[in-house]
């Protein structure tokens, strides 16, 4: 099993930064991708960006592409998430995800293990 804390979501204006942090523990020695997914409320849960864990390739939604940045520190198993000029359609609660068999890194069913999520909150 993996287990995944995720941490860094809040409160902030229109146009601002946030960095969410996912911590991994367990069998991080099997993962293949990290991805951050996100739901509004209403809405089905969505794809946002995916890291190969051993490669580093990044992938990113169109909605989100050029303004979030997915990152790793294999050290610290932990993946981060970038998030600048963040809009009101932004707000939603983020979940950290992993893939331990290598699927296609946007479908939603491919991922094993899931965080609890955190909220982001983007005010107008």
């Amino acid at each position: 099993q993996v287990q995944l804390v995720e941490s860094g979501g809040g409160l902030v204006q229109a146009g601002g930064s946030l960095r969410l942090s996912c911590g991994a523990s367990g069998r991080t020695f099997s993962i293949y991708y990290m991805a951050w997914f996100r739901q509004s409320p209403g809405k089905e849960r969505e794809f946002a960006a995916a890291i190969n864990w051993s490669g580093g390739s990044t992938y990113y939604s169109d909605s989100v592409k050029g303004r979030f940045t997915i990152s790793r520190d294999n050290a610290k198993n932990t993946v981060y998430l970038q998030m600048n000029s963040l809009k009101p359609e932004d707000t939603a609660v983020y979940y950290c995800a992993t893939d331990l068999h290598g699927n296609p890194y946007y479908k939603r069913d491919a991922y094993d293990y899931w965080g609890q999520g955190t909220q982001v909150t983007v005010s107008s």
